[in-house]
């Protein structure tokens, strides 16, 4: 039964954090910010973390467990919550249009005012402060989905570290890695049922139910189409608050198999490998001293962190995983821009296409692992190896471009050149001077002749007819073909883009897979380098330093860098910069993917250098096992060892701990 509710917790949890990462733009285009402070809220969660993880470390294993893990979904519940609540206090989307909603009206909009009149299009979003623009003023509405997240990340801290411990206290030796692998199995679930239902509510509109949708002028693929963002929160937060009831019901300790007892007291505290926490293990008649405890901590770190291979391969995955973070966050933002695909088809493709790949090589590279019985050299070599070919391979996304859409003003000038120094005054041209135009709007057009208008303004149309995305505007005086008309709406005819795109999704399954084959391999590689007694602080201070390096910062200066390739800022509703509306797609190809591969390219240089210190602490081990091991069976069990659970500790190391305690591990 508890491994039923940690599956569902760690299903909840999973579903939750990729439903996040799947509404980046959704946020941006609602709160009207850039993509660097959606970056700072996709890091809240590392922050939320990192605040509680010590104390949920320390004190968690020695309270009732069940019950702290209820606790933590509750909060987690509480922070989904919390991220949907700005919906229901900001008030309806207002987006910038001068397209008429009303079938009923039988006058004809004039979309080009002369100049000594008042621009028609700036009625709604230029005249001046709307109701509710003091109060927005003051507080941003993004701000409670910050907070939101921060909970988020404080009430998952103790799922994972006390859910896997629990089991492994409570089962048989030989099930208990069965049963952390069926929990492990359900997380991957989580991300593509997150994906989905993040495709779902990208398809429909943010204000469903207080809205006649025929009034709605924009479609799914427009740049300021905002999708039902709070309603996946909800459906997220109901799941994870249903995954705290069974916990409550759950005893403190179980029965140990008899098996168990003869080994270990029911007393005993094991954290294993894949608890992101500092292990610890204690008889609980043995009294806890803190300052003992303080005392060995630093000396304990100070030798984890004298081990250079274990140095080079946290300095490794610290660049890694910075690389990670960055292109999994704004990746479906990258299809979106880049390939012209609307959010919900992007998050879809993520959800049935990438994650299952992902997961298909972490397990593949763990069946290898295990067929070939590779060493720890073996397992350094095949994970360098499969992060090599799916780095080569990945040089291939810069010839899967796509030109810049024809916006007029923008990337074409009204003549038909491409621009290449955009400014304000390219907006203008012969065509819309006598209109006098806002030029901060976006409300697109497609003109007959192809090419797009920022407004029906700029492009000089006169009038119109019909309503919503049937709006025809006509004698259109900067559209010089045909019946001088334009459609509302941007126009869509990059064909190149569309038979580009599958081809990188090829390429994007294929290299998910190769990259993730390494995933098991590197992983067994942390565990192998260091002593036995080093070993629960290693990878407590390994996951301590990533989140903090490379899961706060990354999406931030990812955000920050993508914001410089944005030729055409959208405008807040009480003044000031707005979202993105239109990027510099060949910028950010460049941007974004010489980001995440250039920090590929820096990790690379440590990886050999780590390859040969590797091999140096593997000889010299191999040395110390023959000097010291004898001759026979002994030496026999000695190799033996070395291959299982290599200790990348040189003989004056060994001496320094050799009056080591197991029972007096450090603990925090």
């Amino acid at each position: 039964m508890f491994l039923v509710a940690l599956s569902f917790a760690y299903f909840a949890k999973a579903l939750s954090g990729s439903y996040m990462k799947s509404t980046i733009t959704q946020l941006e285009r609602r709160f009207d910010i850039p993509s660097y402070l959606i970056g700072v809220i996709d890091g809240s969660f590392e922050i939320g973390n990192l605040l509680v993880i010590a104390f949920v470390s320390y004190f968690g294993a020695k309270l009732h467990r069940p019950k702290i893990i209820a606790i933590g979904c509750l909060l987690m519940s509480l922070g989904t919550f919390l991220i949907a609540l700005p919906h229901f206090i900001i008030g309806r989307y207002k987006f910038e249009t001068s397209i008429r909603s009303s079938v009923n009206s039988s006058s004809n909009l004039s979309p080009c005012p002369v100049s000594s009149g008042v621009p028609a299009t700036a009625s709604s979003t230029t005249a001046g402060p709307s109701s509710g623009c003091e109060h927005e003023s003051r507080l941003s509405m993004w701000i409670y989905v910050f907070l939101g997240n921060i909970l988020r990340g404080i009430g998952e801290t103790p799922v994972q570290p006390l859910g896997i411990s629990y089991i492994d206290d409570h089962a048989l030796e030989e099930n208990a890695a069965f049963y952390i692998g069926c929990v492990q199995t359900i997380s991957v679930i989580g991300p593509v049922f997150g994906y989905l239902l993040g495709s779902i509510c990208a398809k429909i509109y943010v204000d469903i139910g207080f809205v006649n949708m025929e009034s709605i002028s924009i479609t799914p693929g427009d740049a300021r189409w905002v999708g039902a963002w709070w309603l996946g929160y909800l459906i997220a937060g109901l799941i994870t608050l249903l995954s705290a009831v069974p916990f409550w019901f759950l005893p403190k300790s179980l029965p140990l198999p008899e098996r168990r007892l003869a080994k270990y007291s029911p007393e005993r505290t094991s954290f294993i490998k894949d608890s992101p926490l500092l292990e610890h293990k204690y008889q609980a008649d043995e009294p806890a001293n803190f300052l003992e405890m303080a005392k060995d901590f630093l000396p304990t770190l100070r030798s984890l962190l004298g081990n250079p291979v274990y140095s080079l391969y946290l300095c490794i995955t610290i660049i890694q995983f910075n690389s990670l973070i960055g292109m999994v966050t704004y990746k479906p933002k990258y299809i979106e821009q880049h390939y012209g695909q609307s959010a919900s088809k992007a998050n879809f493709l993520m959800g049935v296409i990438n994650i299952p790949a992902v997961a298909l090589g972490m397990f593949s590279g763990g069946v290898i692992m295990k067929k070939f019985k590779l060493s720890i050299m073996g397992a350094a070599k095949f994970a360098l190896g499969t992060s090599l070919l799916g780095y080569f391979l990945s040089l291939f996304f810069f010839a899967m471009g796509c030109e810049n859409a024809s916006v007029a003003g923008i990337t074409r000038s009204y003549n038909g050149p491409t621009n290449h120094k955009i400014k304000d005054k390219y907006l203008l041209a012969s065509c819309n001077t006598i209109c006098d135009c806002p030029r901060r709007n976006w409300d697109p057009v497609c003109g007959e002749n192809g090419l797009t208008y920022i407004s029906p303004c700029l492009a000089g149309c006169r009038t119109s007819h019909g309503s919503g995305m049937d709006t025809v505007f006509e004698q259109c005086s900067c559209v010089a073909v045909g019946n001088h008309t334009a459609s509302a709406g941007q126009c869509s005819n990059r064909d190149s883009c569309h038979r580009v795109f599958p081809y990188f999704l090829a390429l994007s399954v294929i290299t998910s897979f190769i990259i993730s084959l390494g995933g098991t391999p590197g992983y067994m590689l942390l565990i192998r380098c260091i002593r036995p007694q080093l070993k629960s602080l290693a990878l407590g201070f390994h996951t301590l330093t990533t989140r903090t390096l490379a899961g706060i910062p990354a999406p931030i200066y990812f955000g920050a860098i993508i914001d410089t390739t944005c030729l055409k800022w959208g405008q807040k509703k009480c003044g000031g910069r707005g979202a993105c509306r239109i990027y510099n797609t060949t910028a950010y190809r460049i941007a974004y993917l010489g980001l995440t591969l250039g920090l590929r390219t820096a990790s690379f240089f440590l990886c050999f250098l780590g390859l040969v210190v590797l091999r140096r602490h593997v000889r010299r081990q191999e040395r110390n096992t023959l000097a010291n091991g004898g001759t026979g069976a002994a030496a026999g069990e000695l190799q033996a060892l070395r291959k299982e659970e290599n200790n990348s500790c040189n003989s004056d190391q060994c001496r320094q701990t050799a009056d080591y305690d197991p029972e007096r591990e450090t603990r925090l």
